[in-house]
């Protein structure tokens, strides 16, 4: 069987060929349905390694042509390589005093514009000179800032998040900051949690006035920069739309740590220890969502995908899921692979990178990329290339060199190591404070019966002991370092 499907992909490909040399197939389509060939996708594996960081690398993403690779780690550093030969071309300080969280290039800058977000809160922009590089500060979170986005097409608009729940539209032409809203819980149910810790940020391609975010609440939320009024008045911070799968709408234990659009406006999101989800436009929950118990809703959730005779209504409902991966220690990306979407990847817990189709969310691939998490995976803008990191301090870059074609593993779950610790990392005081505070909140409520008390009276205790980790480990990768080359 597998060698009649190998024989349908090398006819299908030969035929591809002559359509193109006859004039029936497009260059340009020629080279997207290459480039989204499975062959190629399960023949991925390590061309180089680029080492120069001193800590972990917390962001990868490639330039507009793709040939420049951007990194940022918690040595506090950012760099910019060519990654087809692994050479570094700038190095430079970030002007941050933490861990680079984001780092991206703005398109239409001749690559010498750069814009990052670190645990420090800060949100800062490079300027690449003939003298050197130049930073300064853009904005400020009160905590720290995991992502930036920036407008499709504009070398000057981007937005940023953090954990302060604040939502910032930043024009560089001004370098002046508006902050937009601060995102707060859907109902007064969760009074420990003032506001929502923002993990990511994401705009529609399709239509770059809707923006969603997410974080260490069940909902993303989709906003319409339309509703933001420049002369001082505003409702922005009324979603036009809410997105979360029905078996979670009410669980006061999961969040988002990732999350992004595909061309076709369909929204992909991953959640802390539990799945990745696609959600299509349809399937919003409205403005206003009606809060409810997980539990009302667990029957339809251990129907997702099984229900072969529900209506199309409930179908429509129900977002396709992506299964397999481990995500609960860090805040980790999820993207899609391919020139249509024709792929999701994440990286996972156990070292691994997953890759399912994108249509029916079969797995394909898993391939061992470090010893420890894999937070960030991104795709070349043109090819089938794909650069990871995580905690270890290198990059990897991932090309379809593998003259044999892998399978999977017979036990995907021998790859799921068990949770250790919570998905904030608590390294100050001030952290530690506010998350035993919420504590106590939710053990005073009267609905948390005795087994739930048991698990909250667990998870203060794991509180603590992940601050005294954090607090006895260097949060900065080892980044003593002097003054940095730069390399034209």
């Amino acid at each position: 069987m597998k060698n009649k499907r190998a024989r349908t992909s090398v006819d299908k490909a030969v035929v591809d060929v002559w359509q193109r040399e006859v004039g029936e197939l497009s260059t340009r389509n020629f080279a997207h349905r290459l480039a989204a060939s499975e062959d190629l996708v399960l023949r991925l594996e390590i061309y180089k390694k680029l080492k120069k960081h001193r800590g972990c690398v917390n962001t990868v993403s490639f330039n507009a042509d793709g040939n420049i690779l951007v990194s940022g780690s918690d040595d506090k550093r950012v760099i910019l390589w060519d990654w087809e030969t692994g050479n570094a071309k700038l190095t430079f300080q970030s002007g941050h005093v933490n861990n680079v969280f984001q780092a991206k290039i703005m398109p239409y800058s001749d690559d010498r514009s750069l814009v990052t977000c670190a645990a420090d809160g800060q949100v800062r922009h490079a300027q690449i000179l003939e003298r050197g590089v130049e930073t300064k500060l853009l904005a400020k979170h009160q905590g720290r800032a995991h992502k930036v986005v920036i407008e499709p097409g504009s070398p000057y608009i981007f937005y940023t998040c953090g954990e302060d729940g604040l939502v910032q539209h930043i024009d560089l032409r001004t370098a002046a900051s508006t902050e937009l809203f601060t995102c707060r819980p859907v109902d007064d149910s969760r009074a420990y949690m003032p506001f929502i810790h923002l993990n990511a940020i994401a705009i529609d391609p399709r239509n770059p006035n809707l923006f969603a975010v997410a974080g260490s609440d069940e909902y993303t939320r989709l906003y319409d920069i339309r509703k933001y009024k420049w002369d001082g008045s505003n409702d922005i911070g009324q979603p036009t739309d809410y997105f979360c799968p029905p078996h979670l709408i009410g669980n006061d234990q999961v969040g988002i740590t990732g999350l992004t659009f595909s061309d076709q406006s369909e929204l992909l999101v991953s959640y802390s220890d539990e799945f990745i989800y696609l959600f299509t436009r349809d399937m919003g929950l409205g403005p206003n969502p009606i809060p409810s118990s997980p539990l009302s809703a667990c029957n339809e959730a251990s129907d997702i995908g099984l229900d072969h005779s529900a209506t199309d209504a409930n179908e429509k409902a129900i977002p396709q899921v992506y299964e397999g991966h481990r995500n609960c220690e860090t805040v980790k990306g999820v993207n899609f692979f391919g020139p249509k979407a024709d792929y999701v990847v994440s990286g996972s817990d156990c070292g691994h990178i997953f890759i399912w189709r994108k249509k029916g969310g079969e797995l394909i691939r898993v391939m061992e990329a470090d010893k420890d998490v894999v937070n960030c995976i991104e795709s070349h803008p043109h090819t089938t290339v794909l650069a990871s990191s995580g905690i270890e301090s290198d990059i990897k870059i991932w090309t379809p060199k593998a003259i044999d074609k892998p399978t999977l593993p017979a036990k995907i779950e021998q790859f799921k190591p068990k949770p250790r610790g919570w998905l904030y990392r608590l390294t100050t005081p001030r952290d530690l404070m506010f998350h035993l505070f919420s504590l106590q909140r939710r053990e005073a409520s009267p609905e948390r019966n005795a087994l739930s008390l048991s698990a909250a009276s667990r998870e203060l205790l794991g509180h603590i002991l992940a601050f005294n980790a954090n607090s006895d480990a260097s949060s900065d990768g080892g980044n003593a370092s002097g003054p940095e080359d730069l390399f034209s």
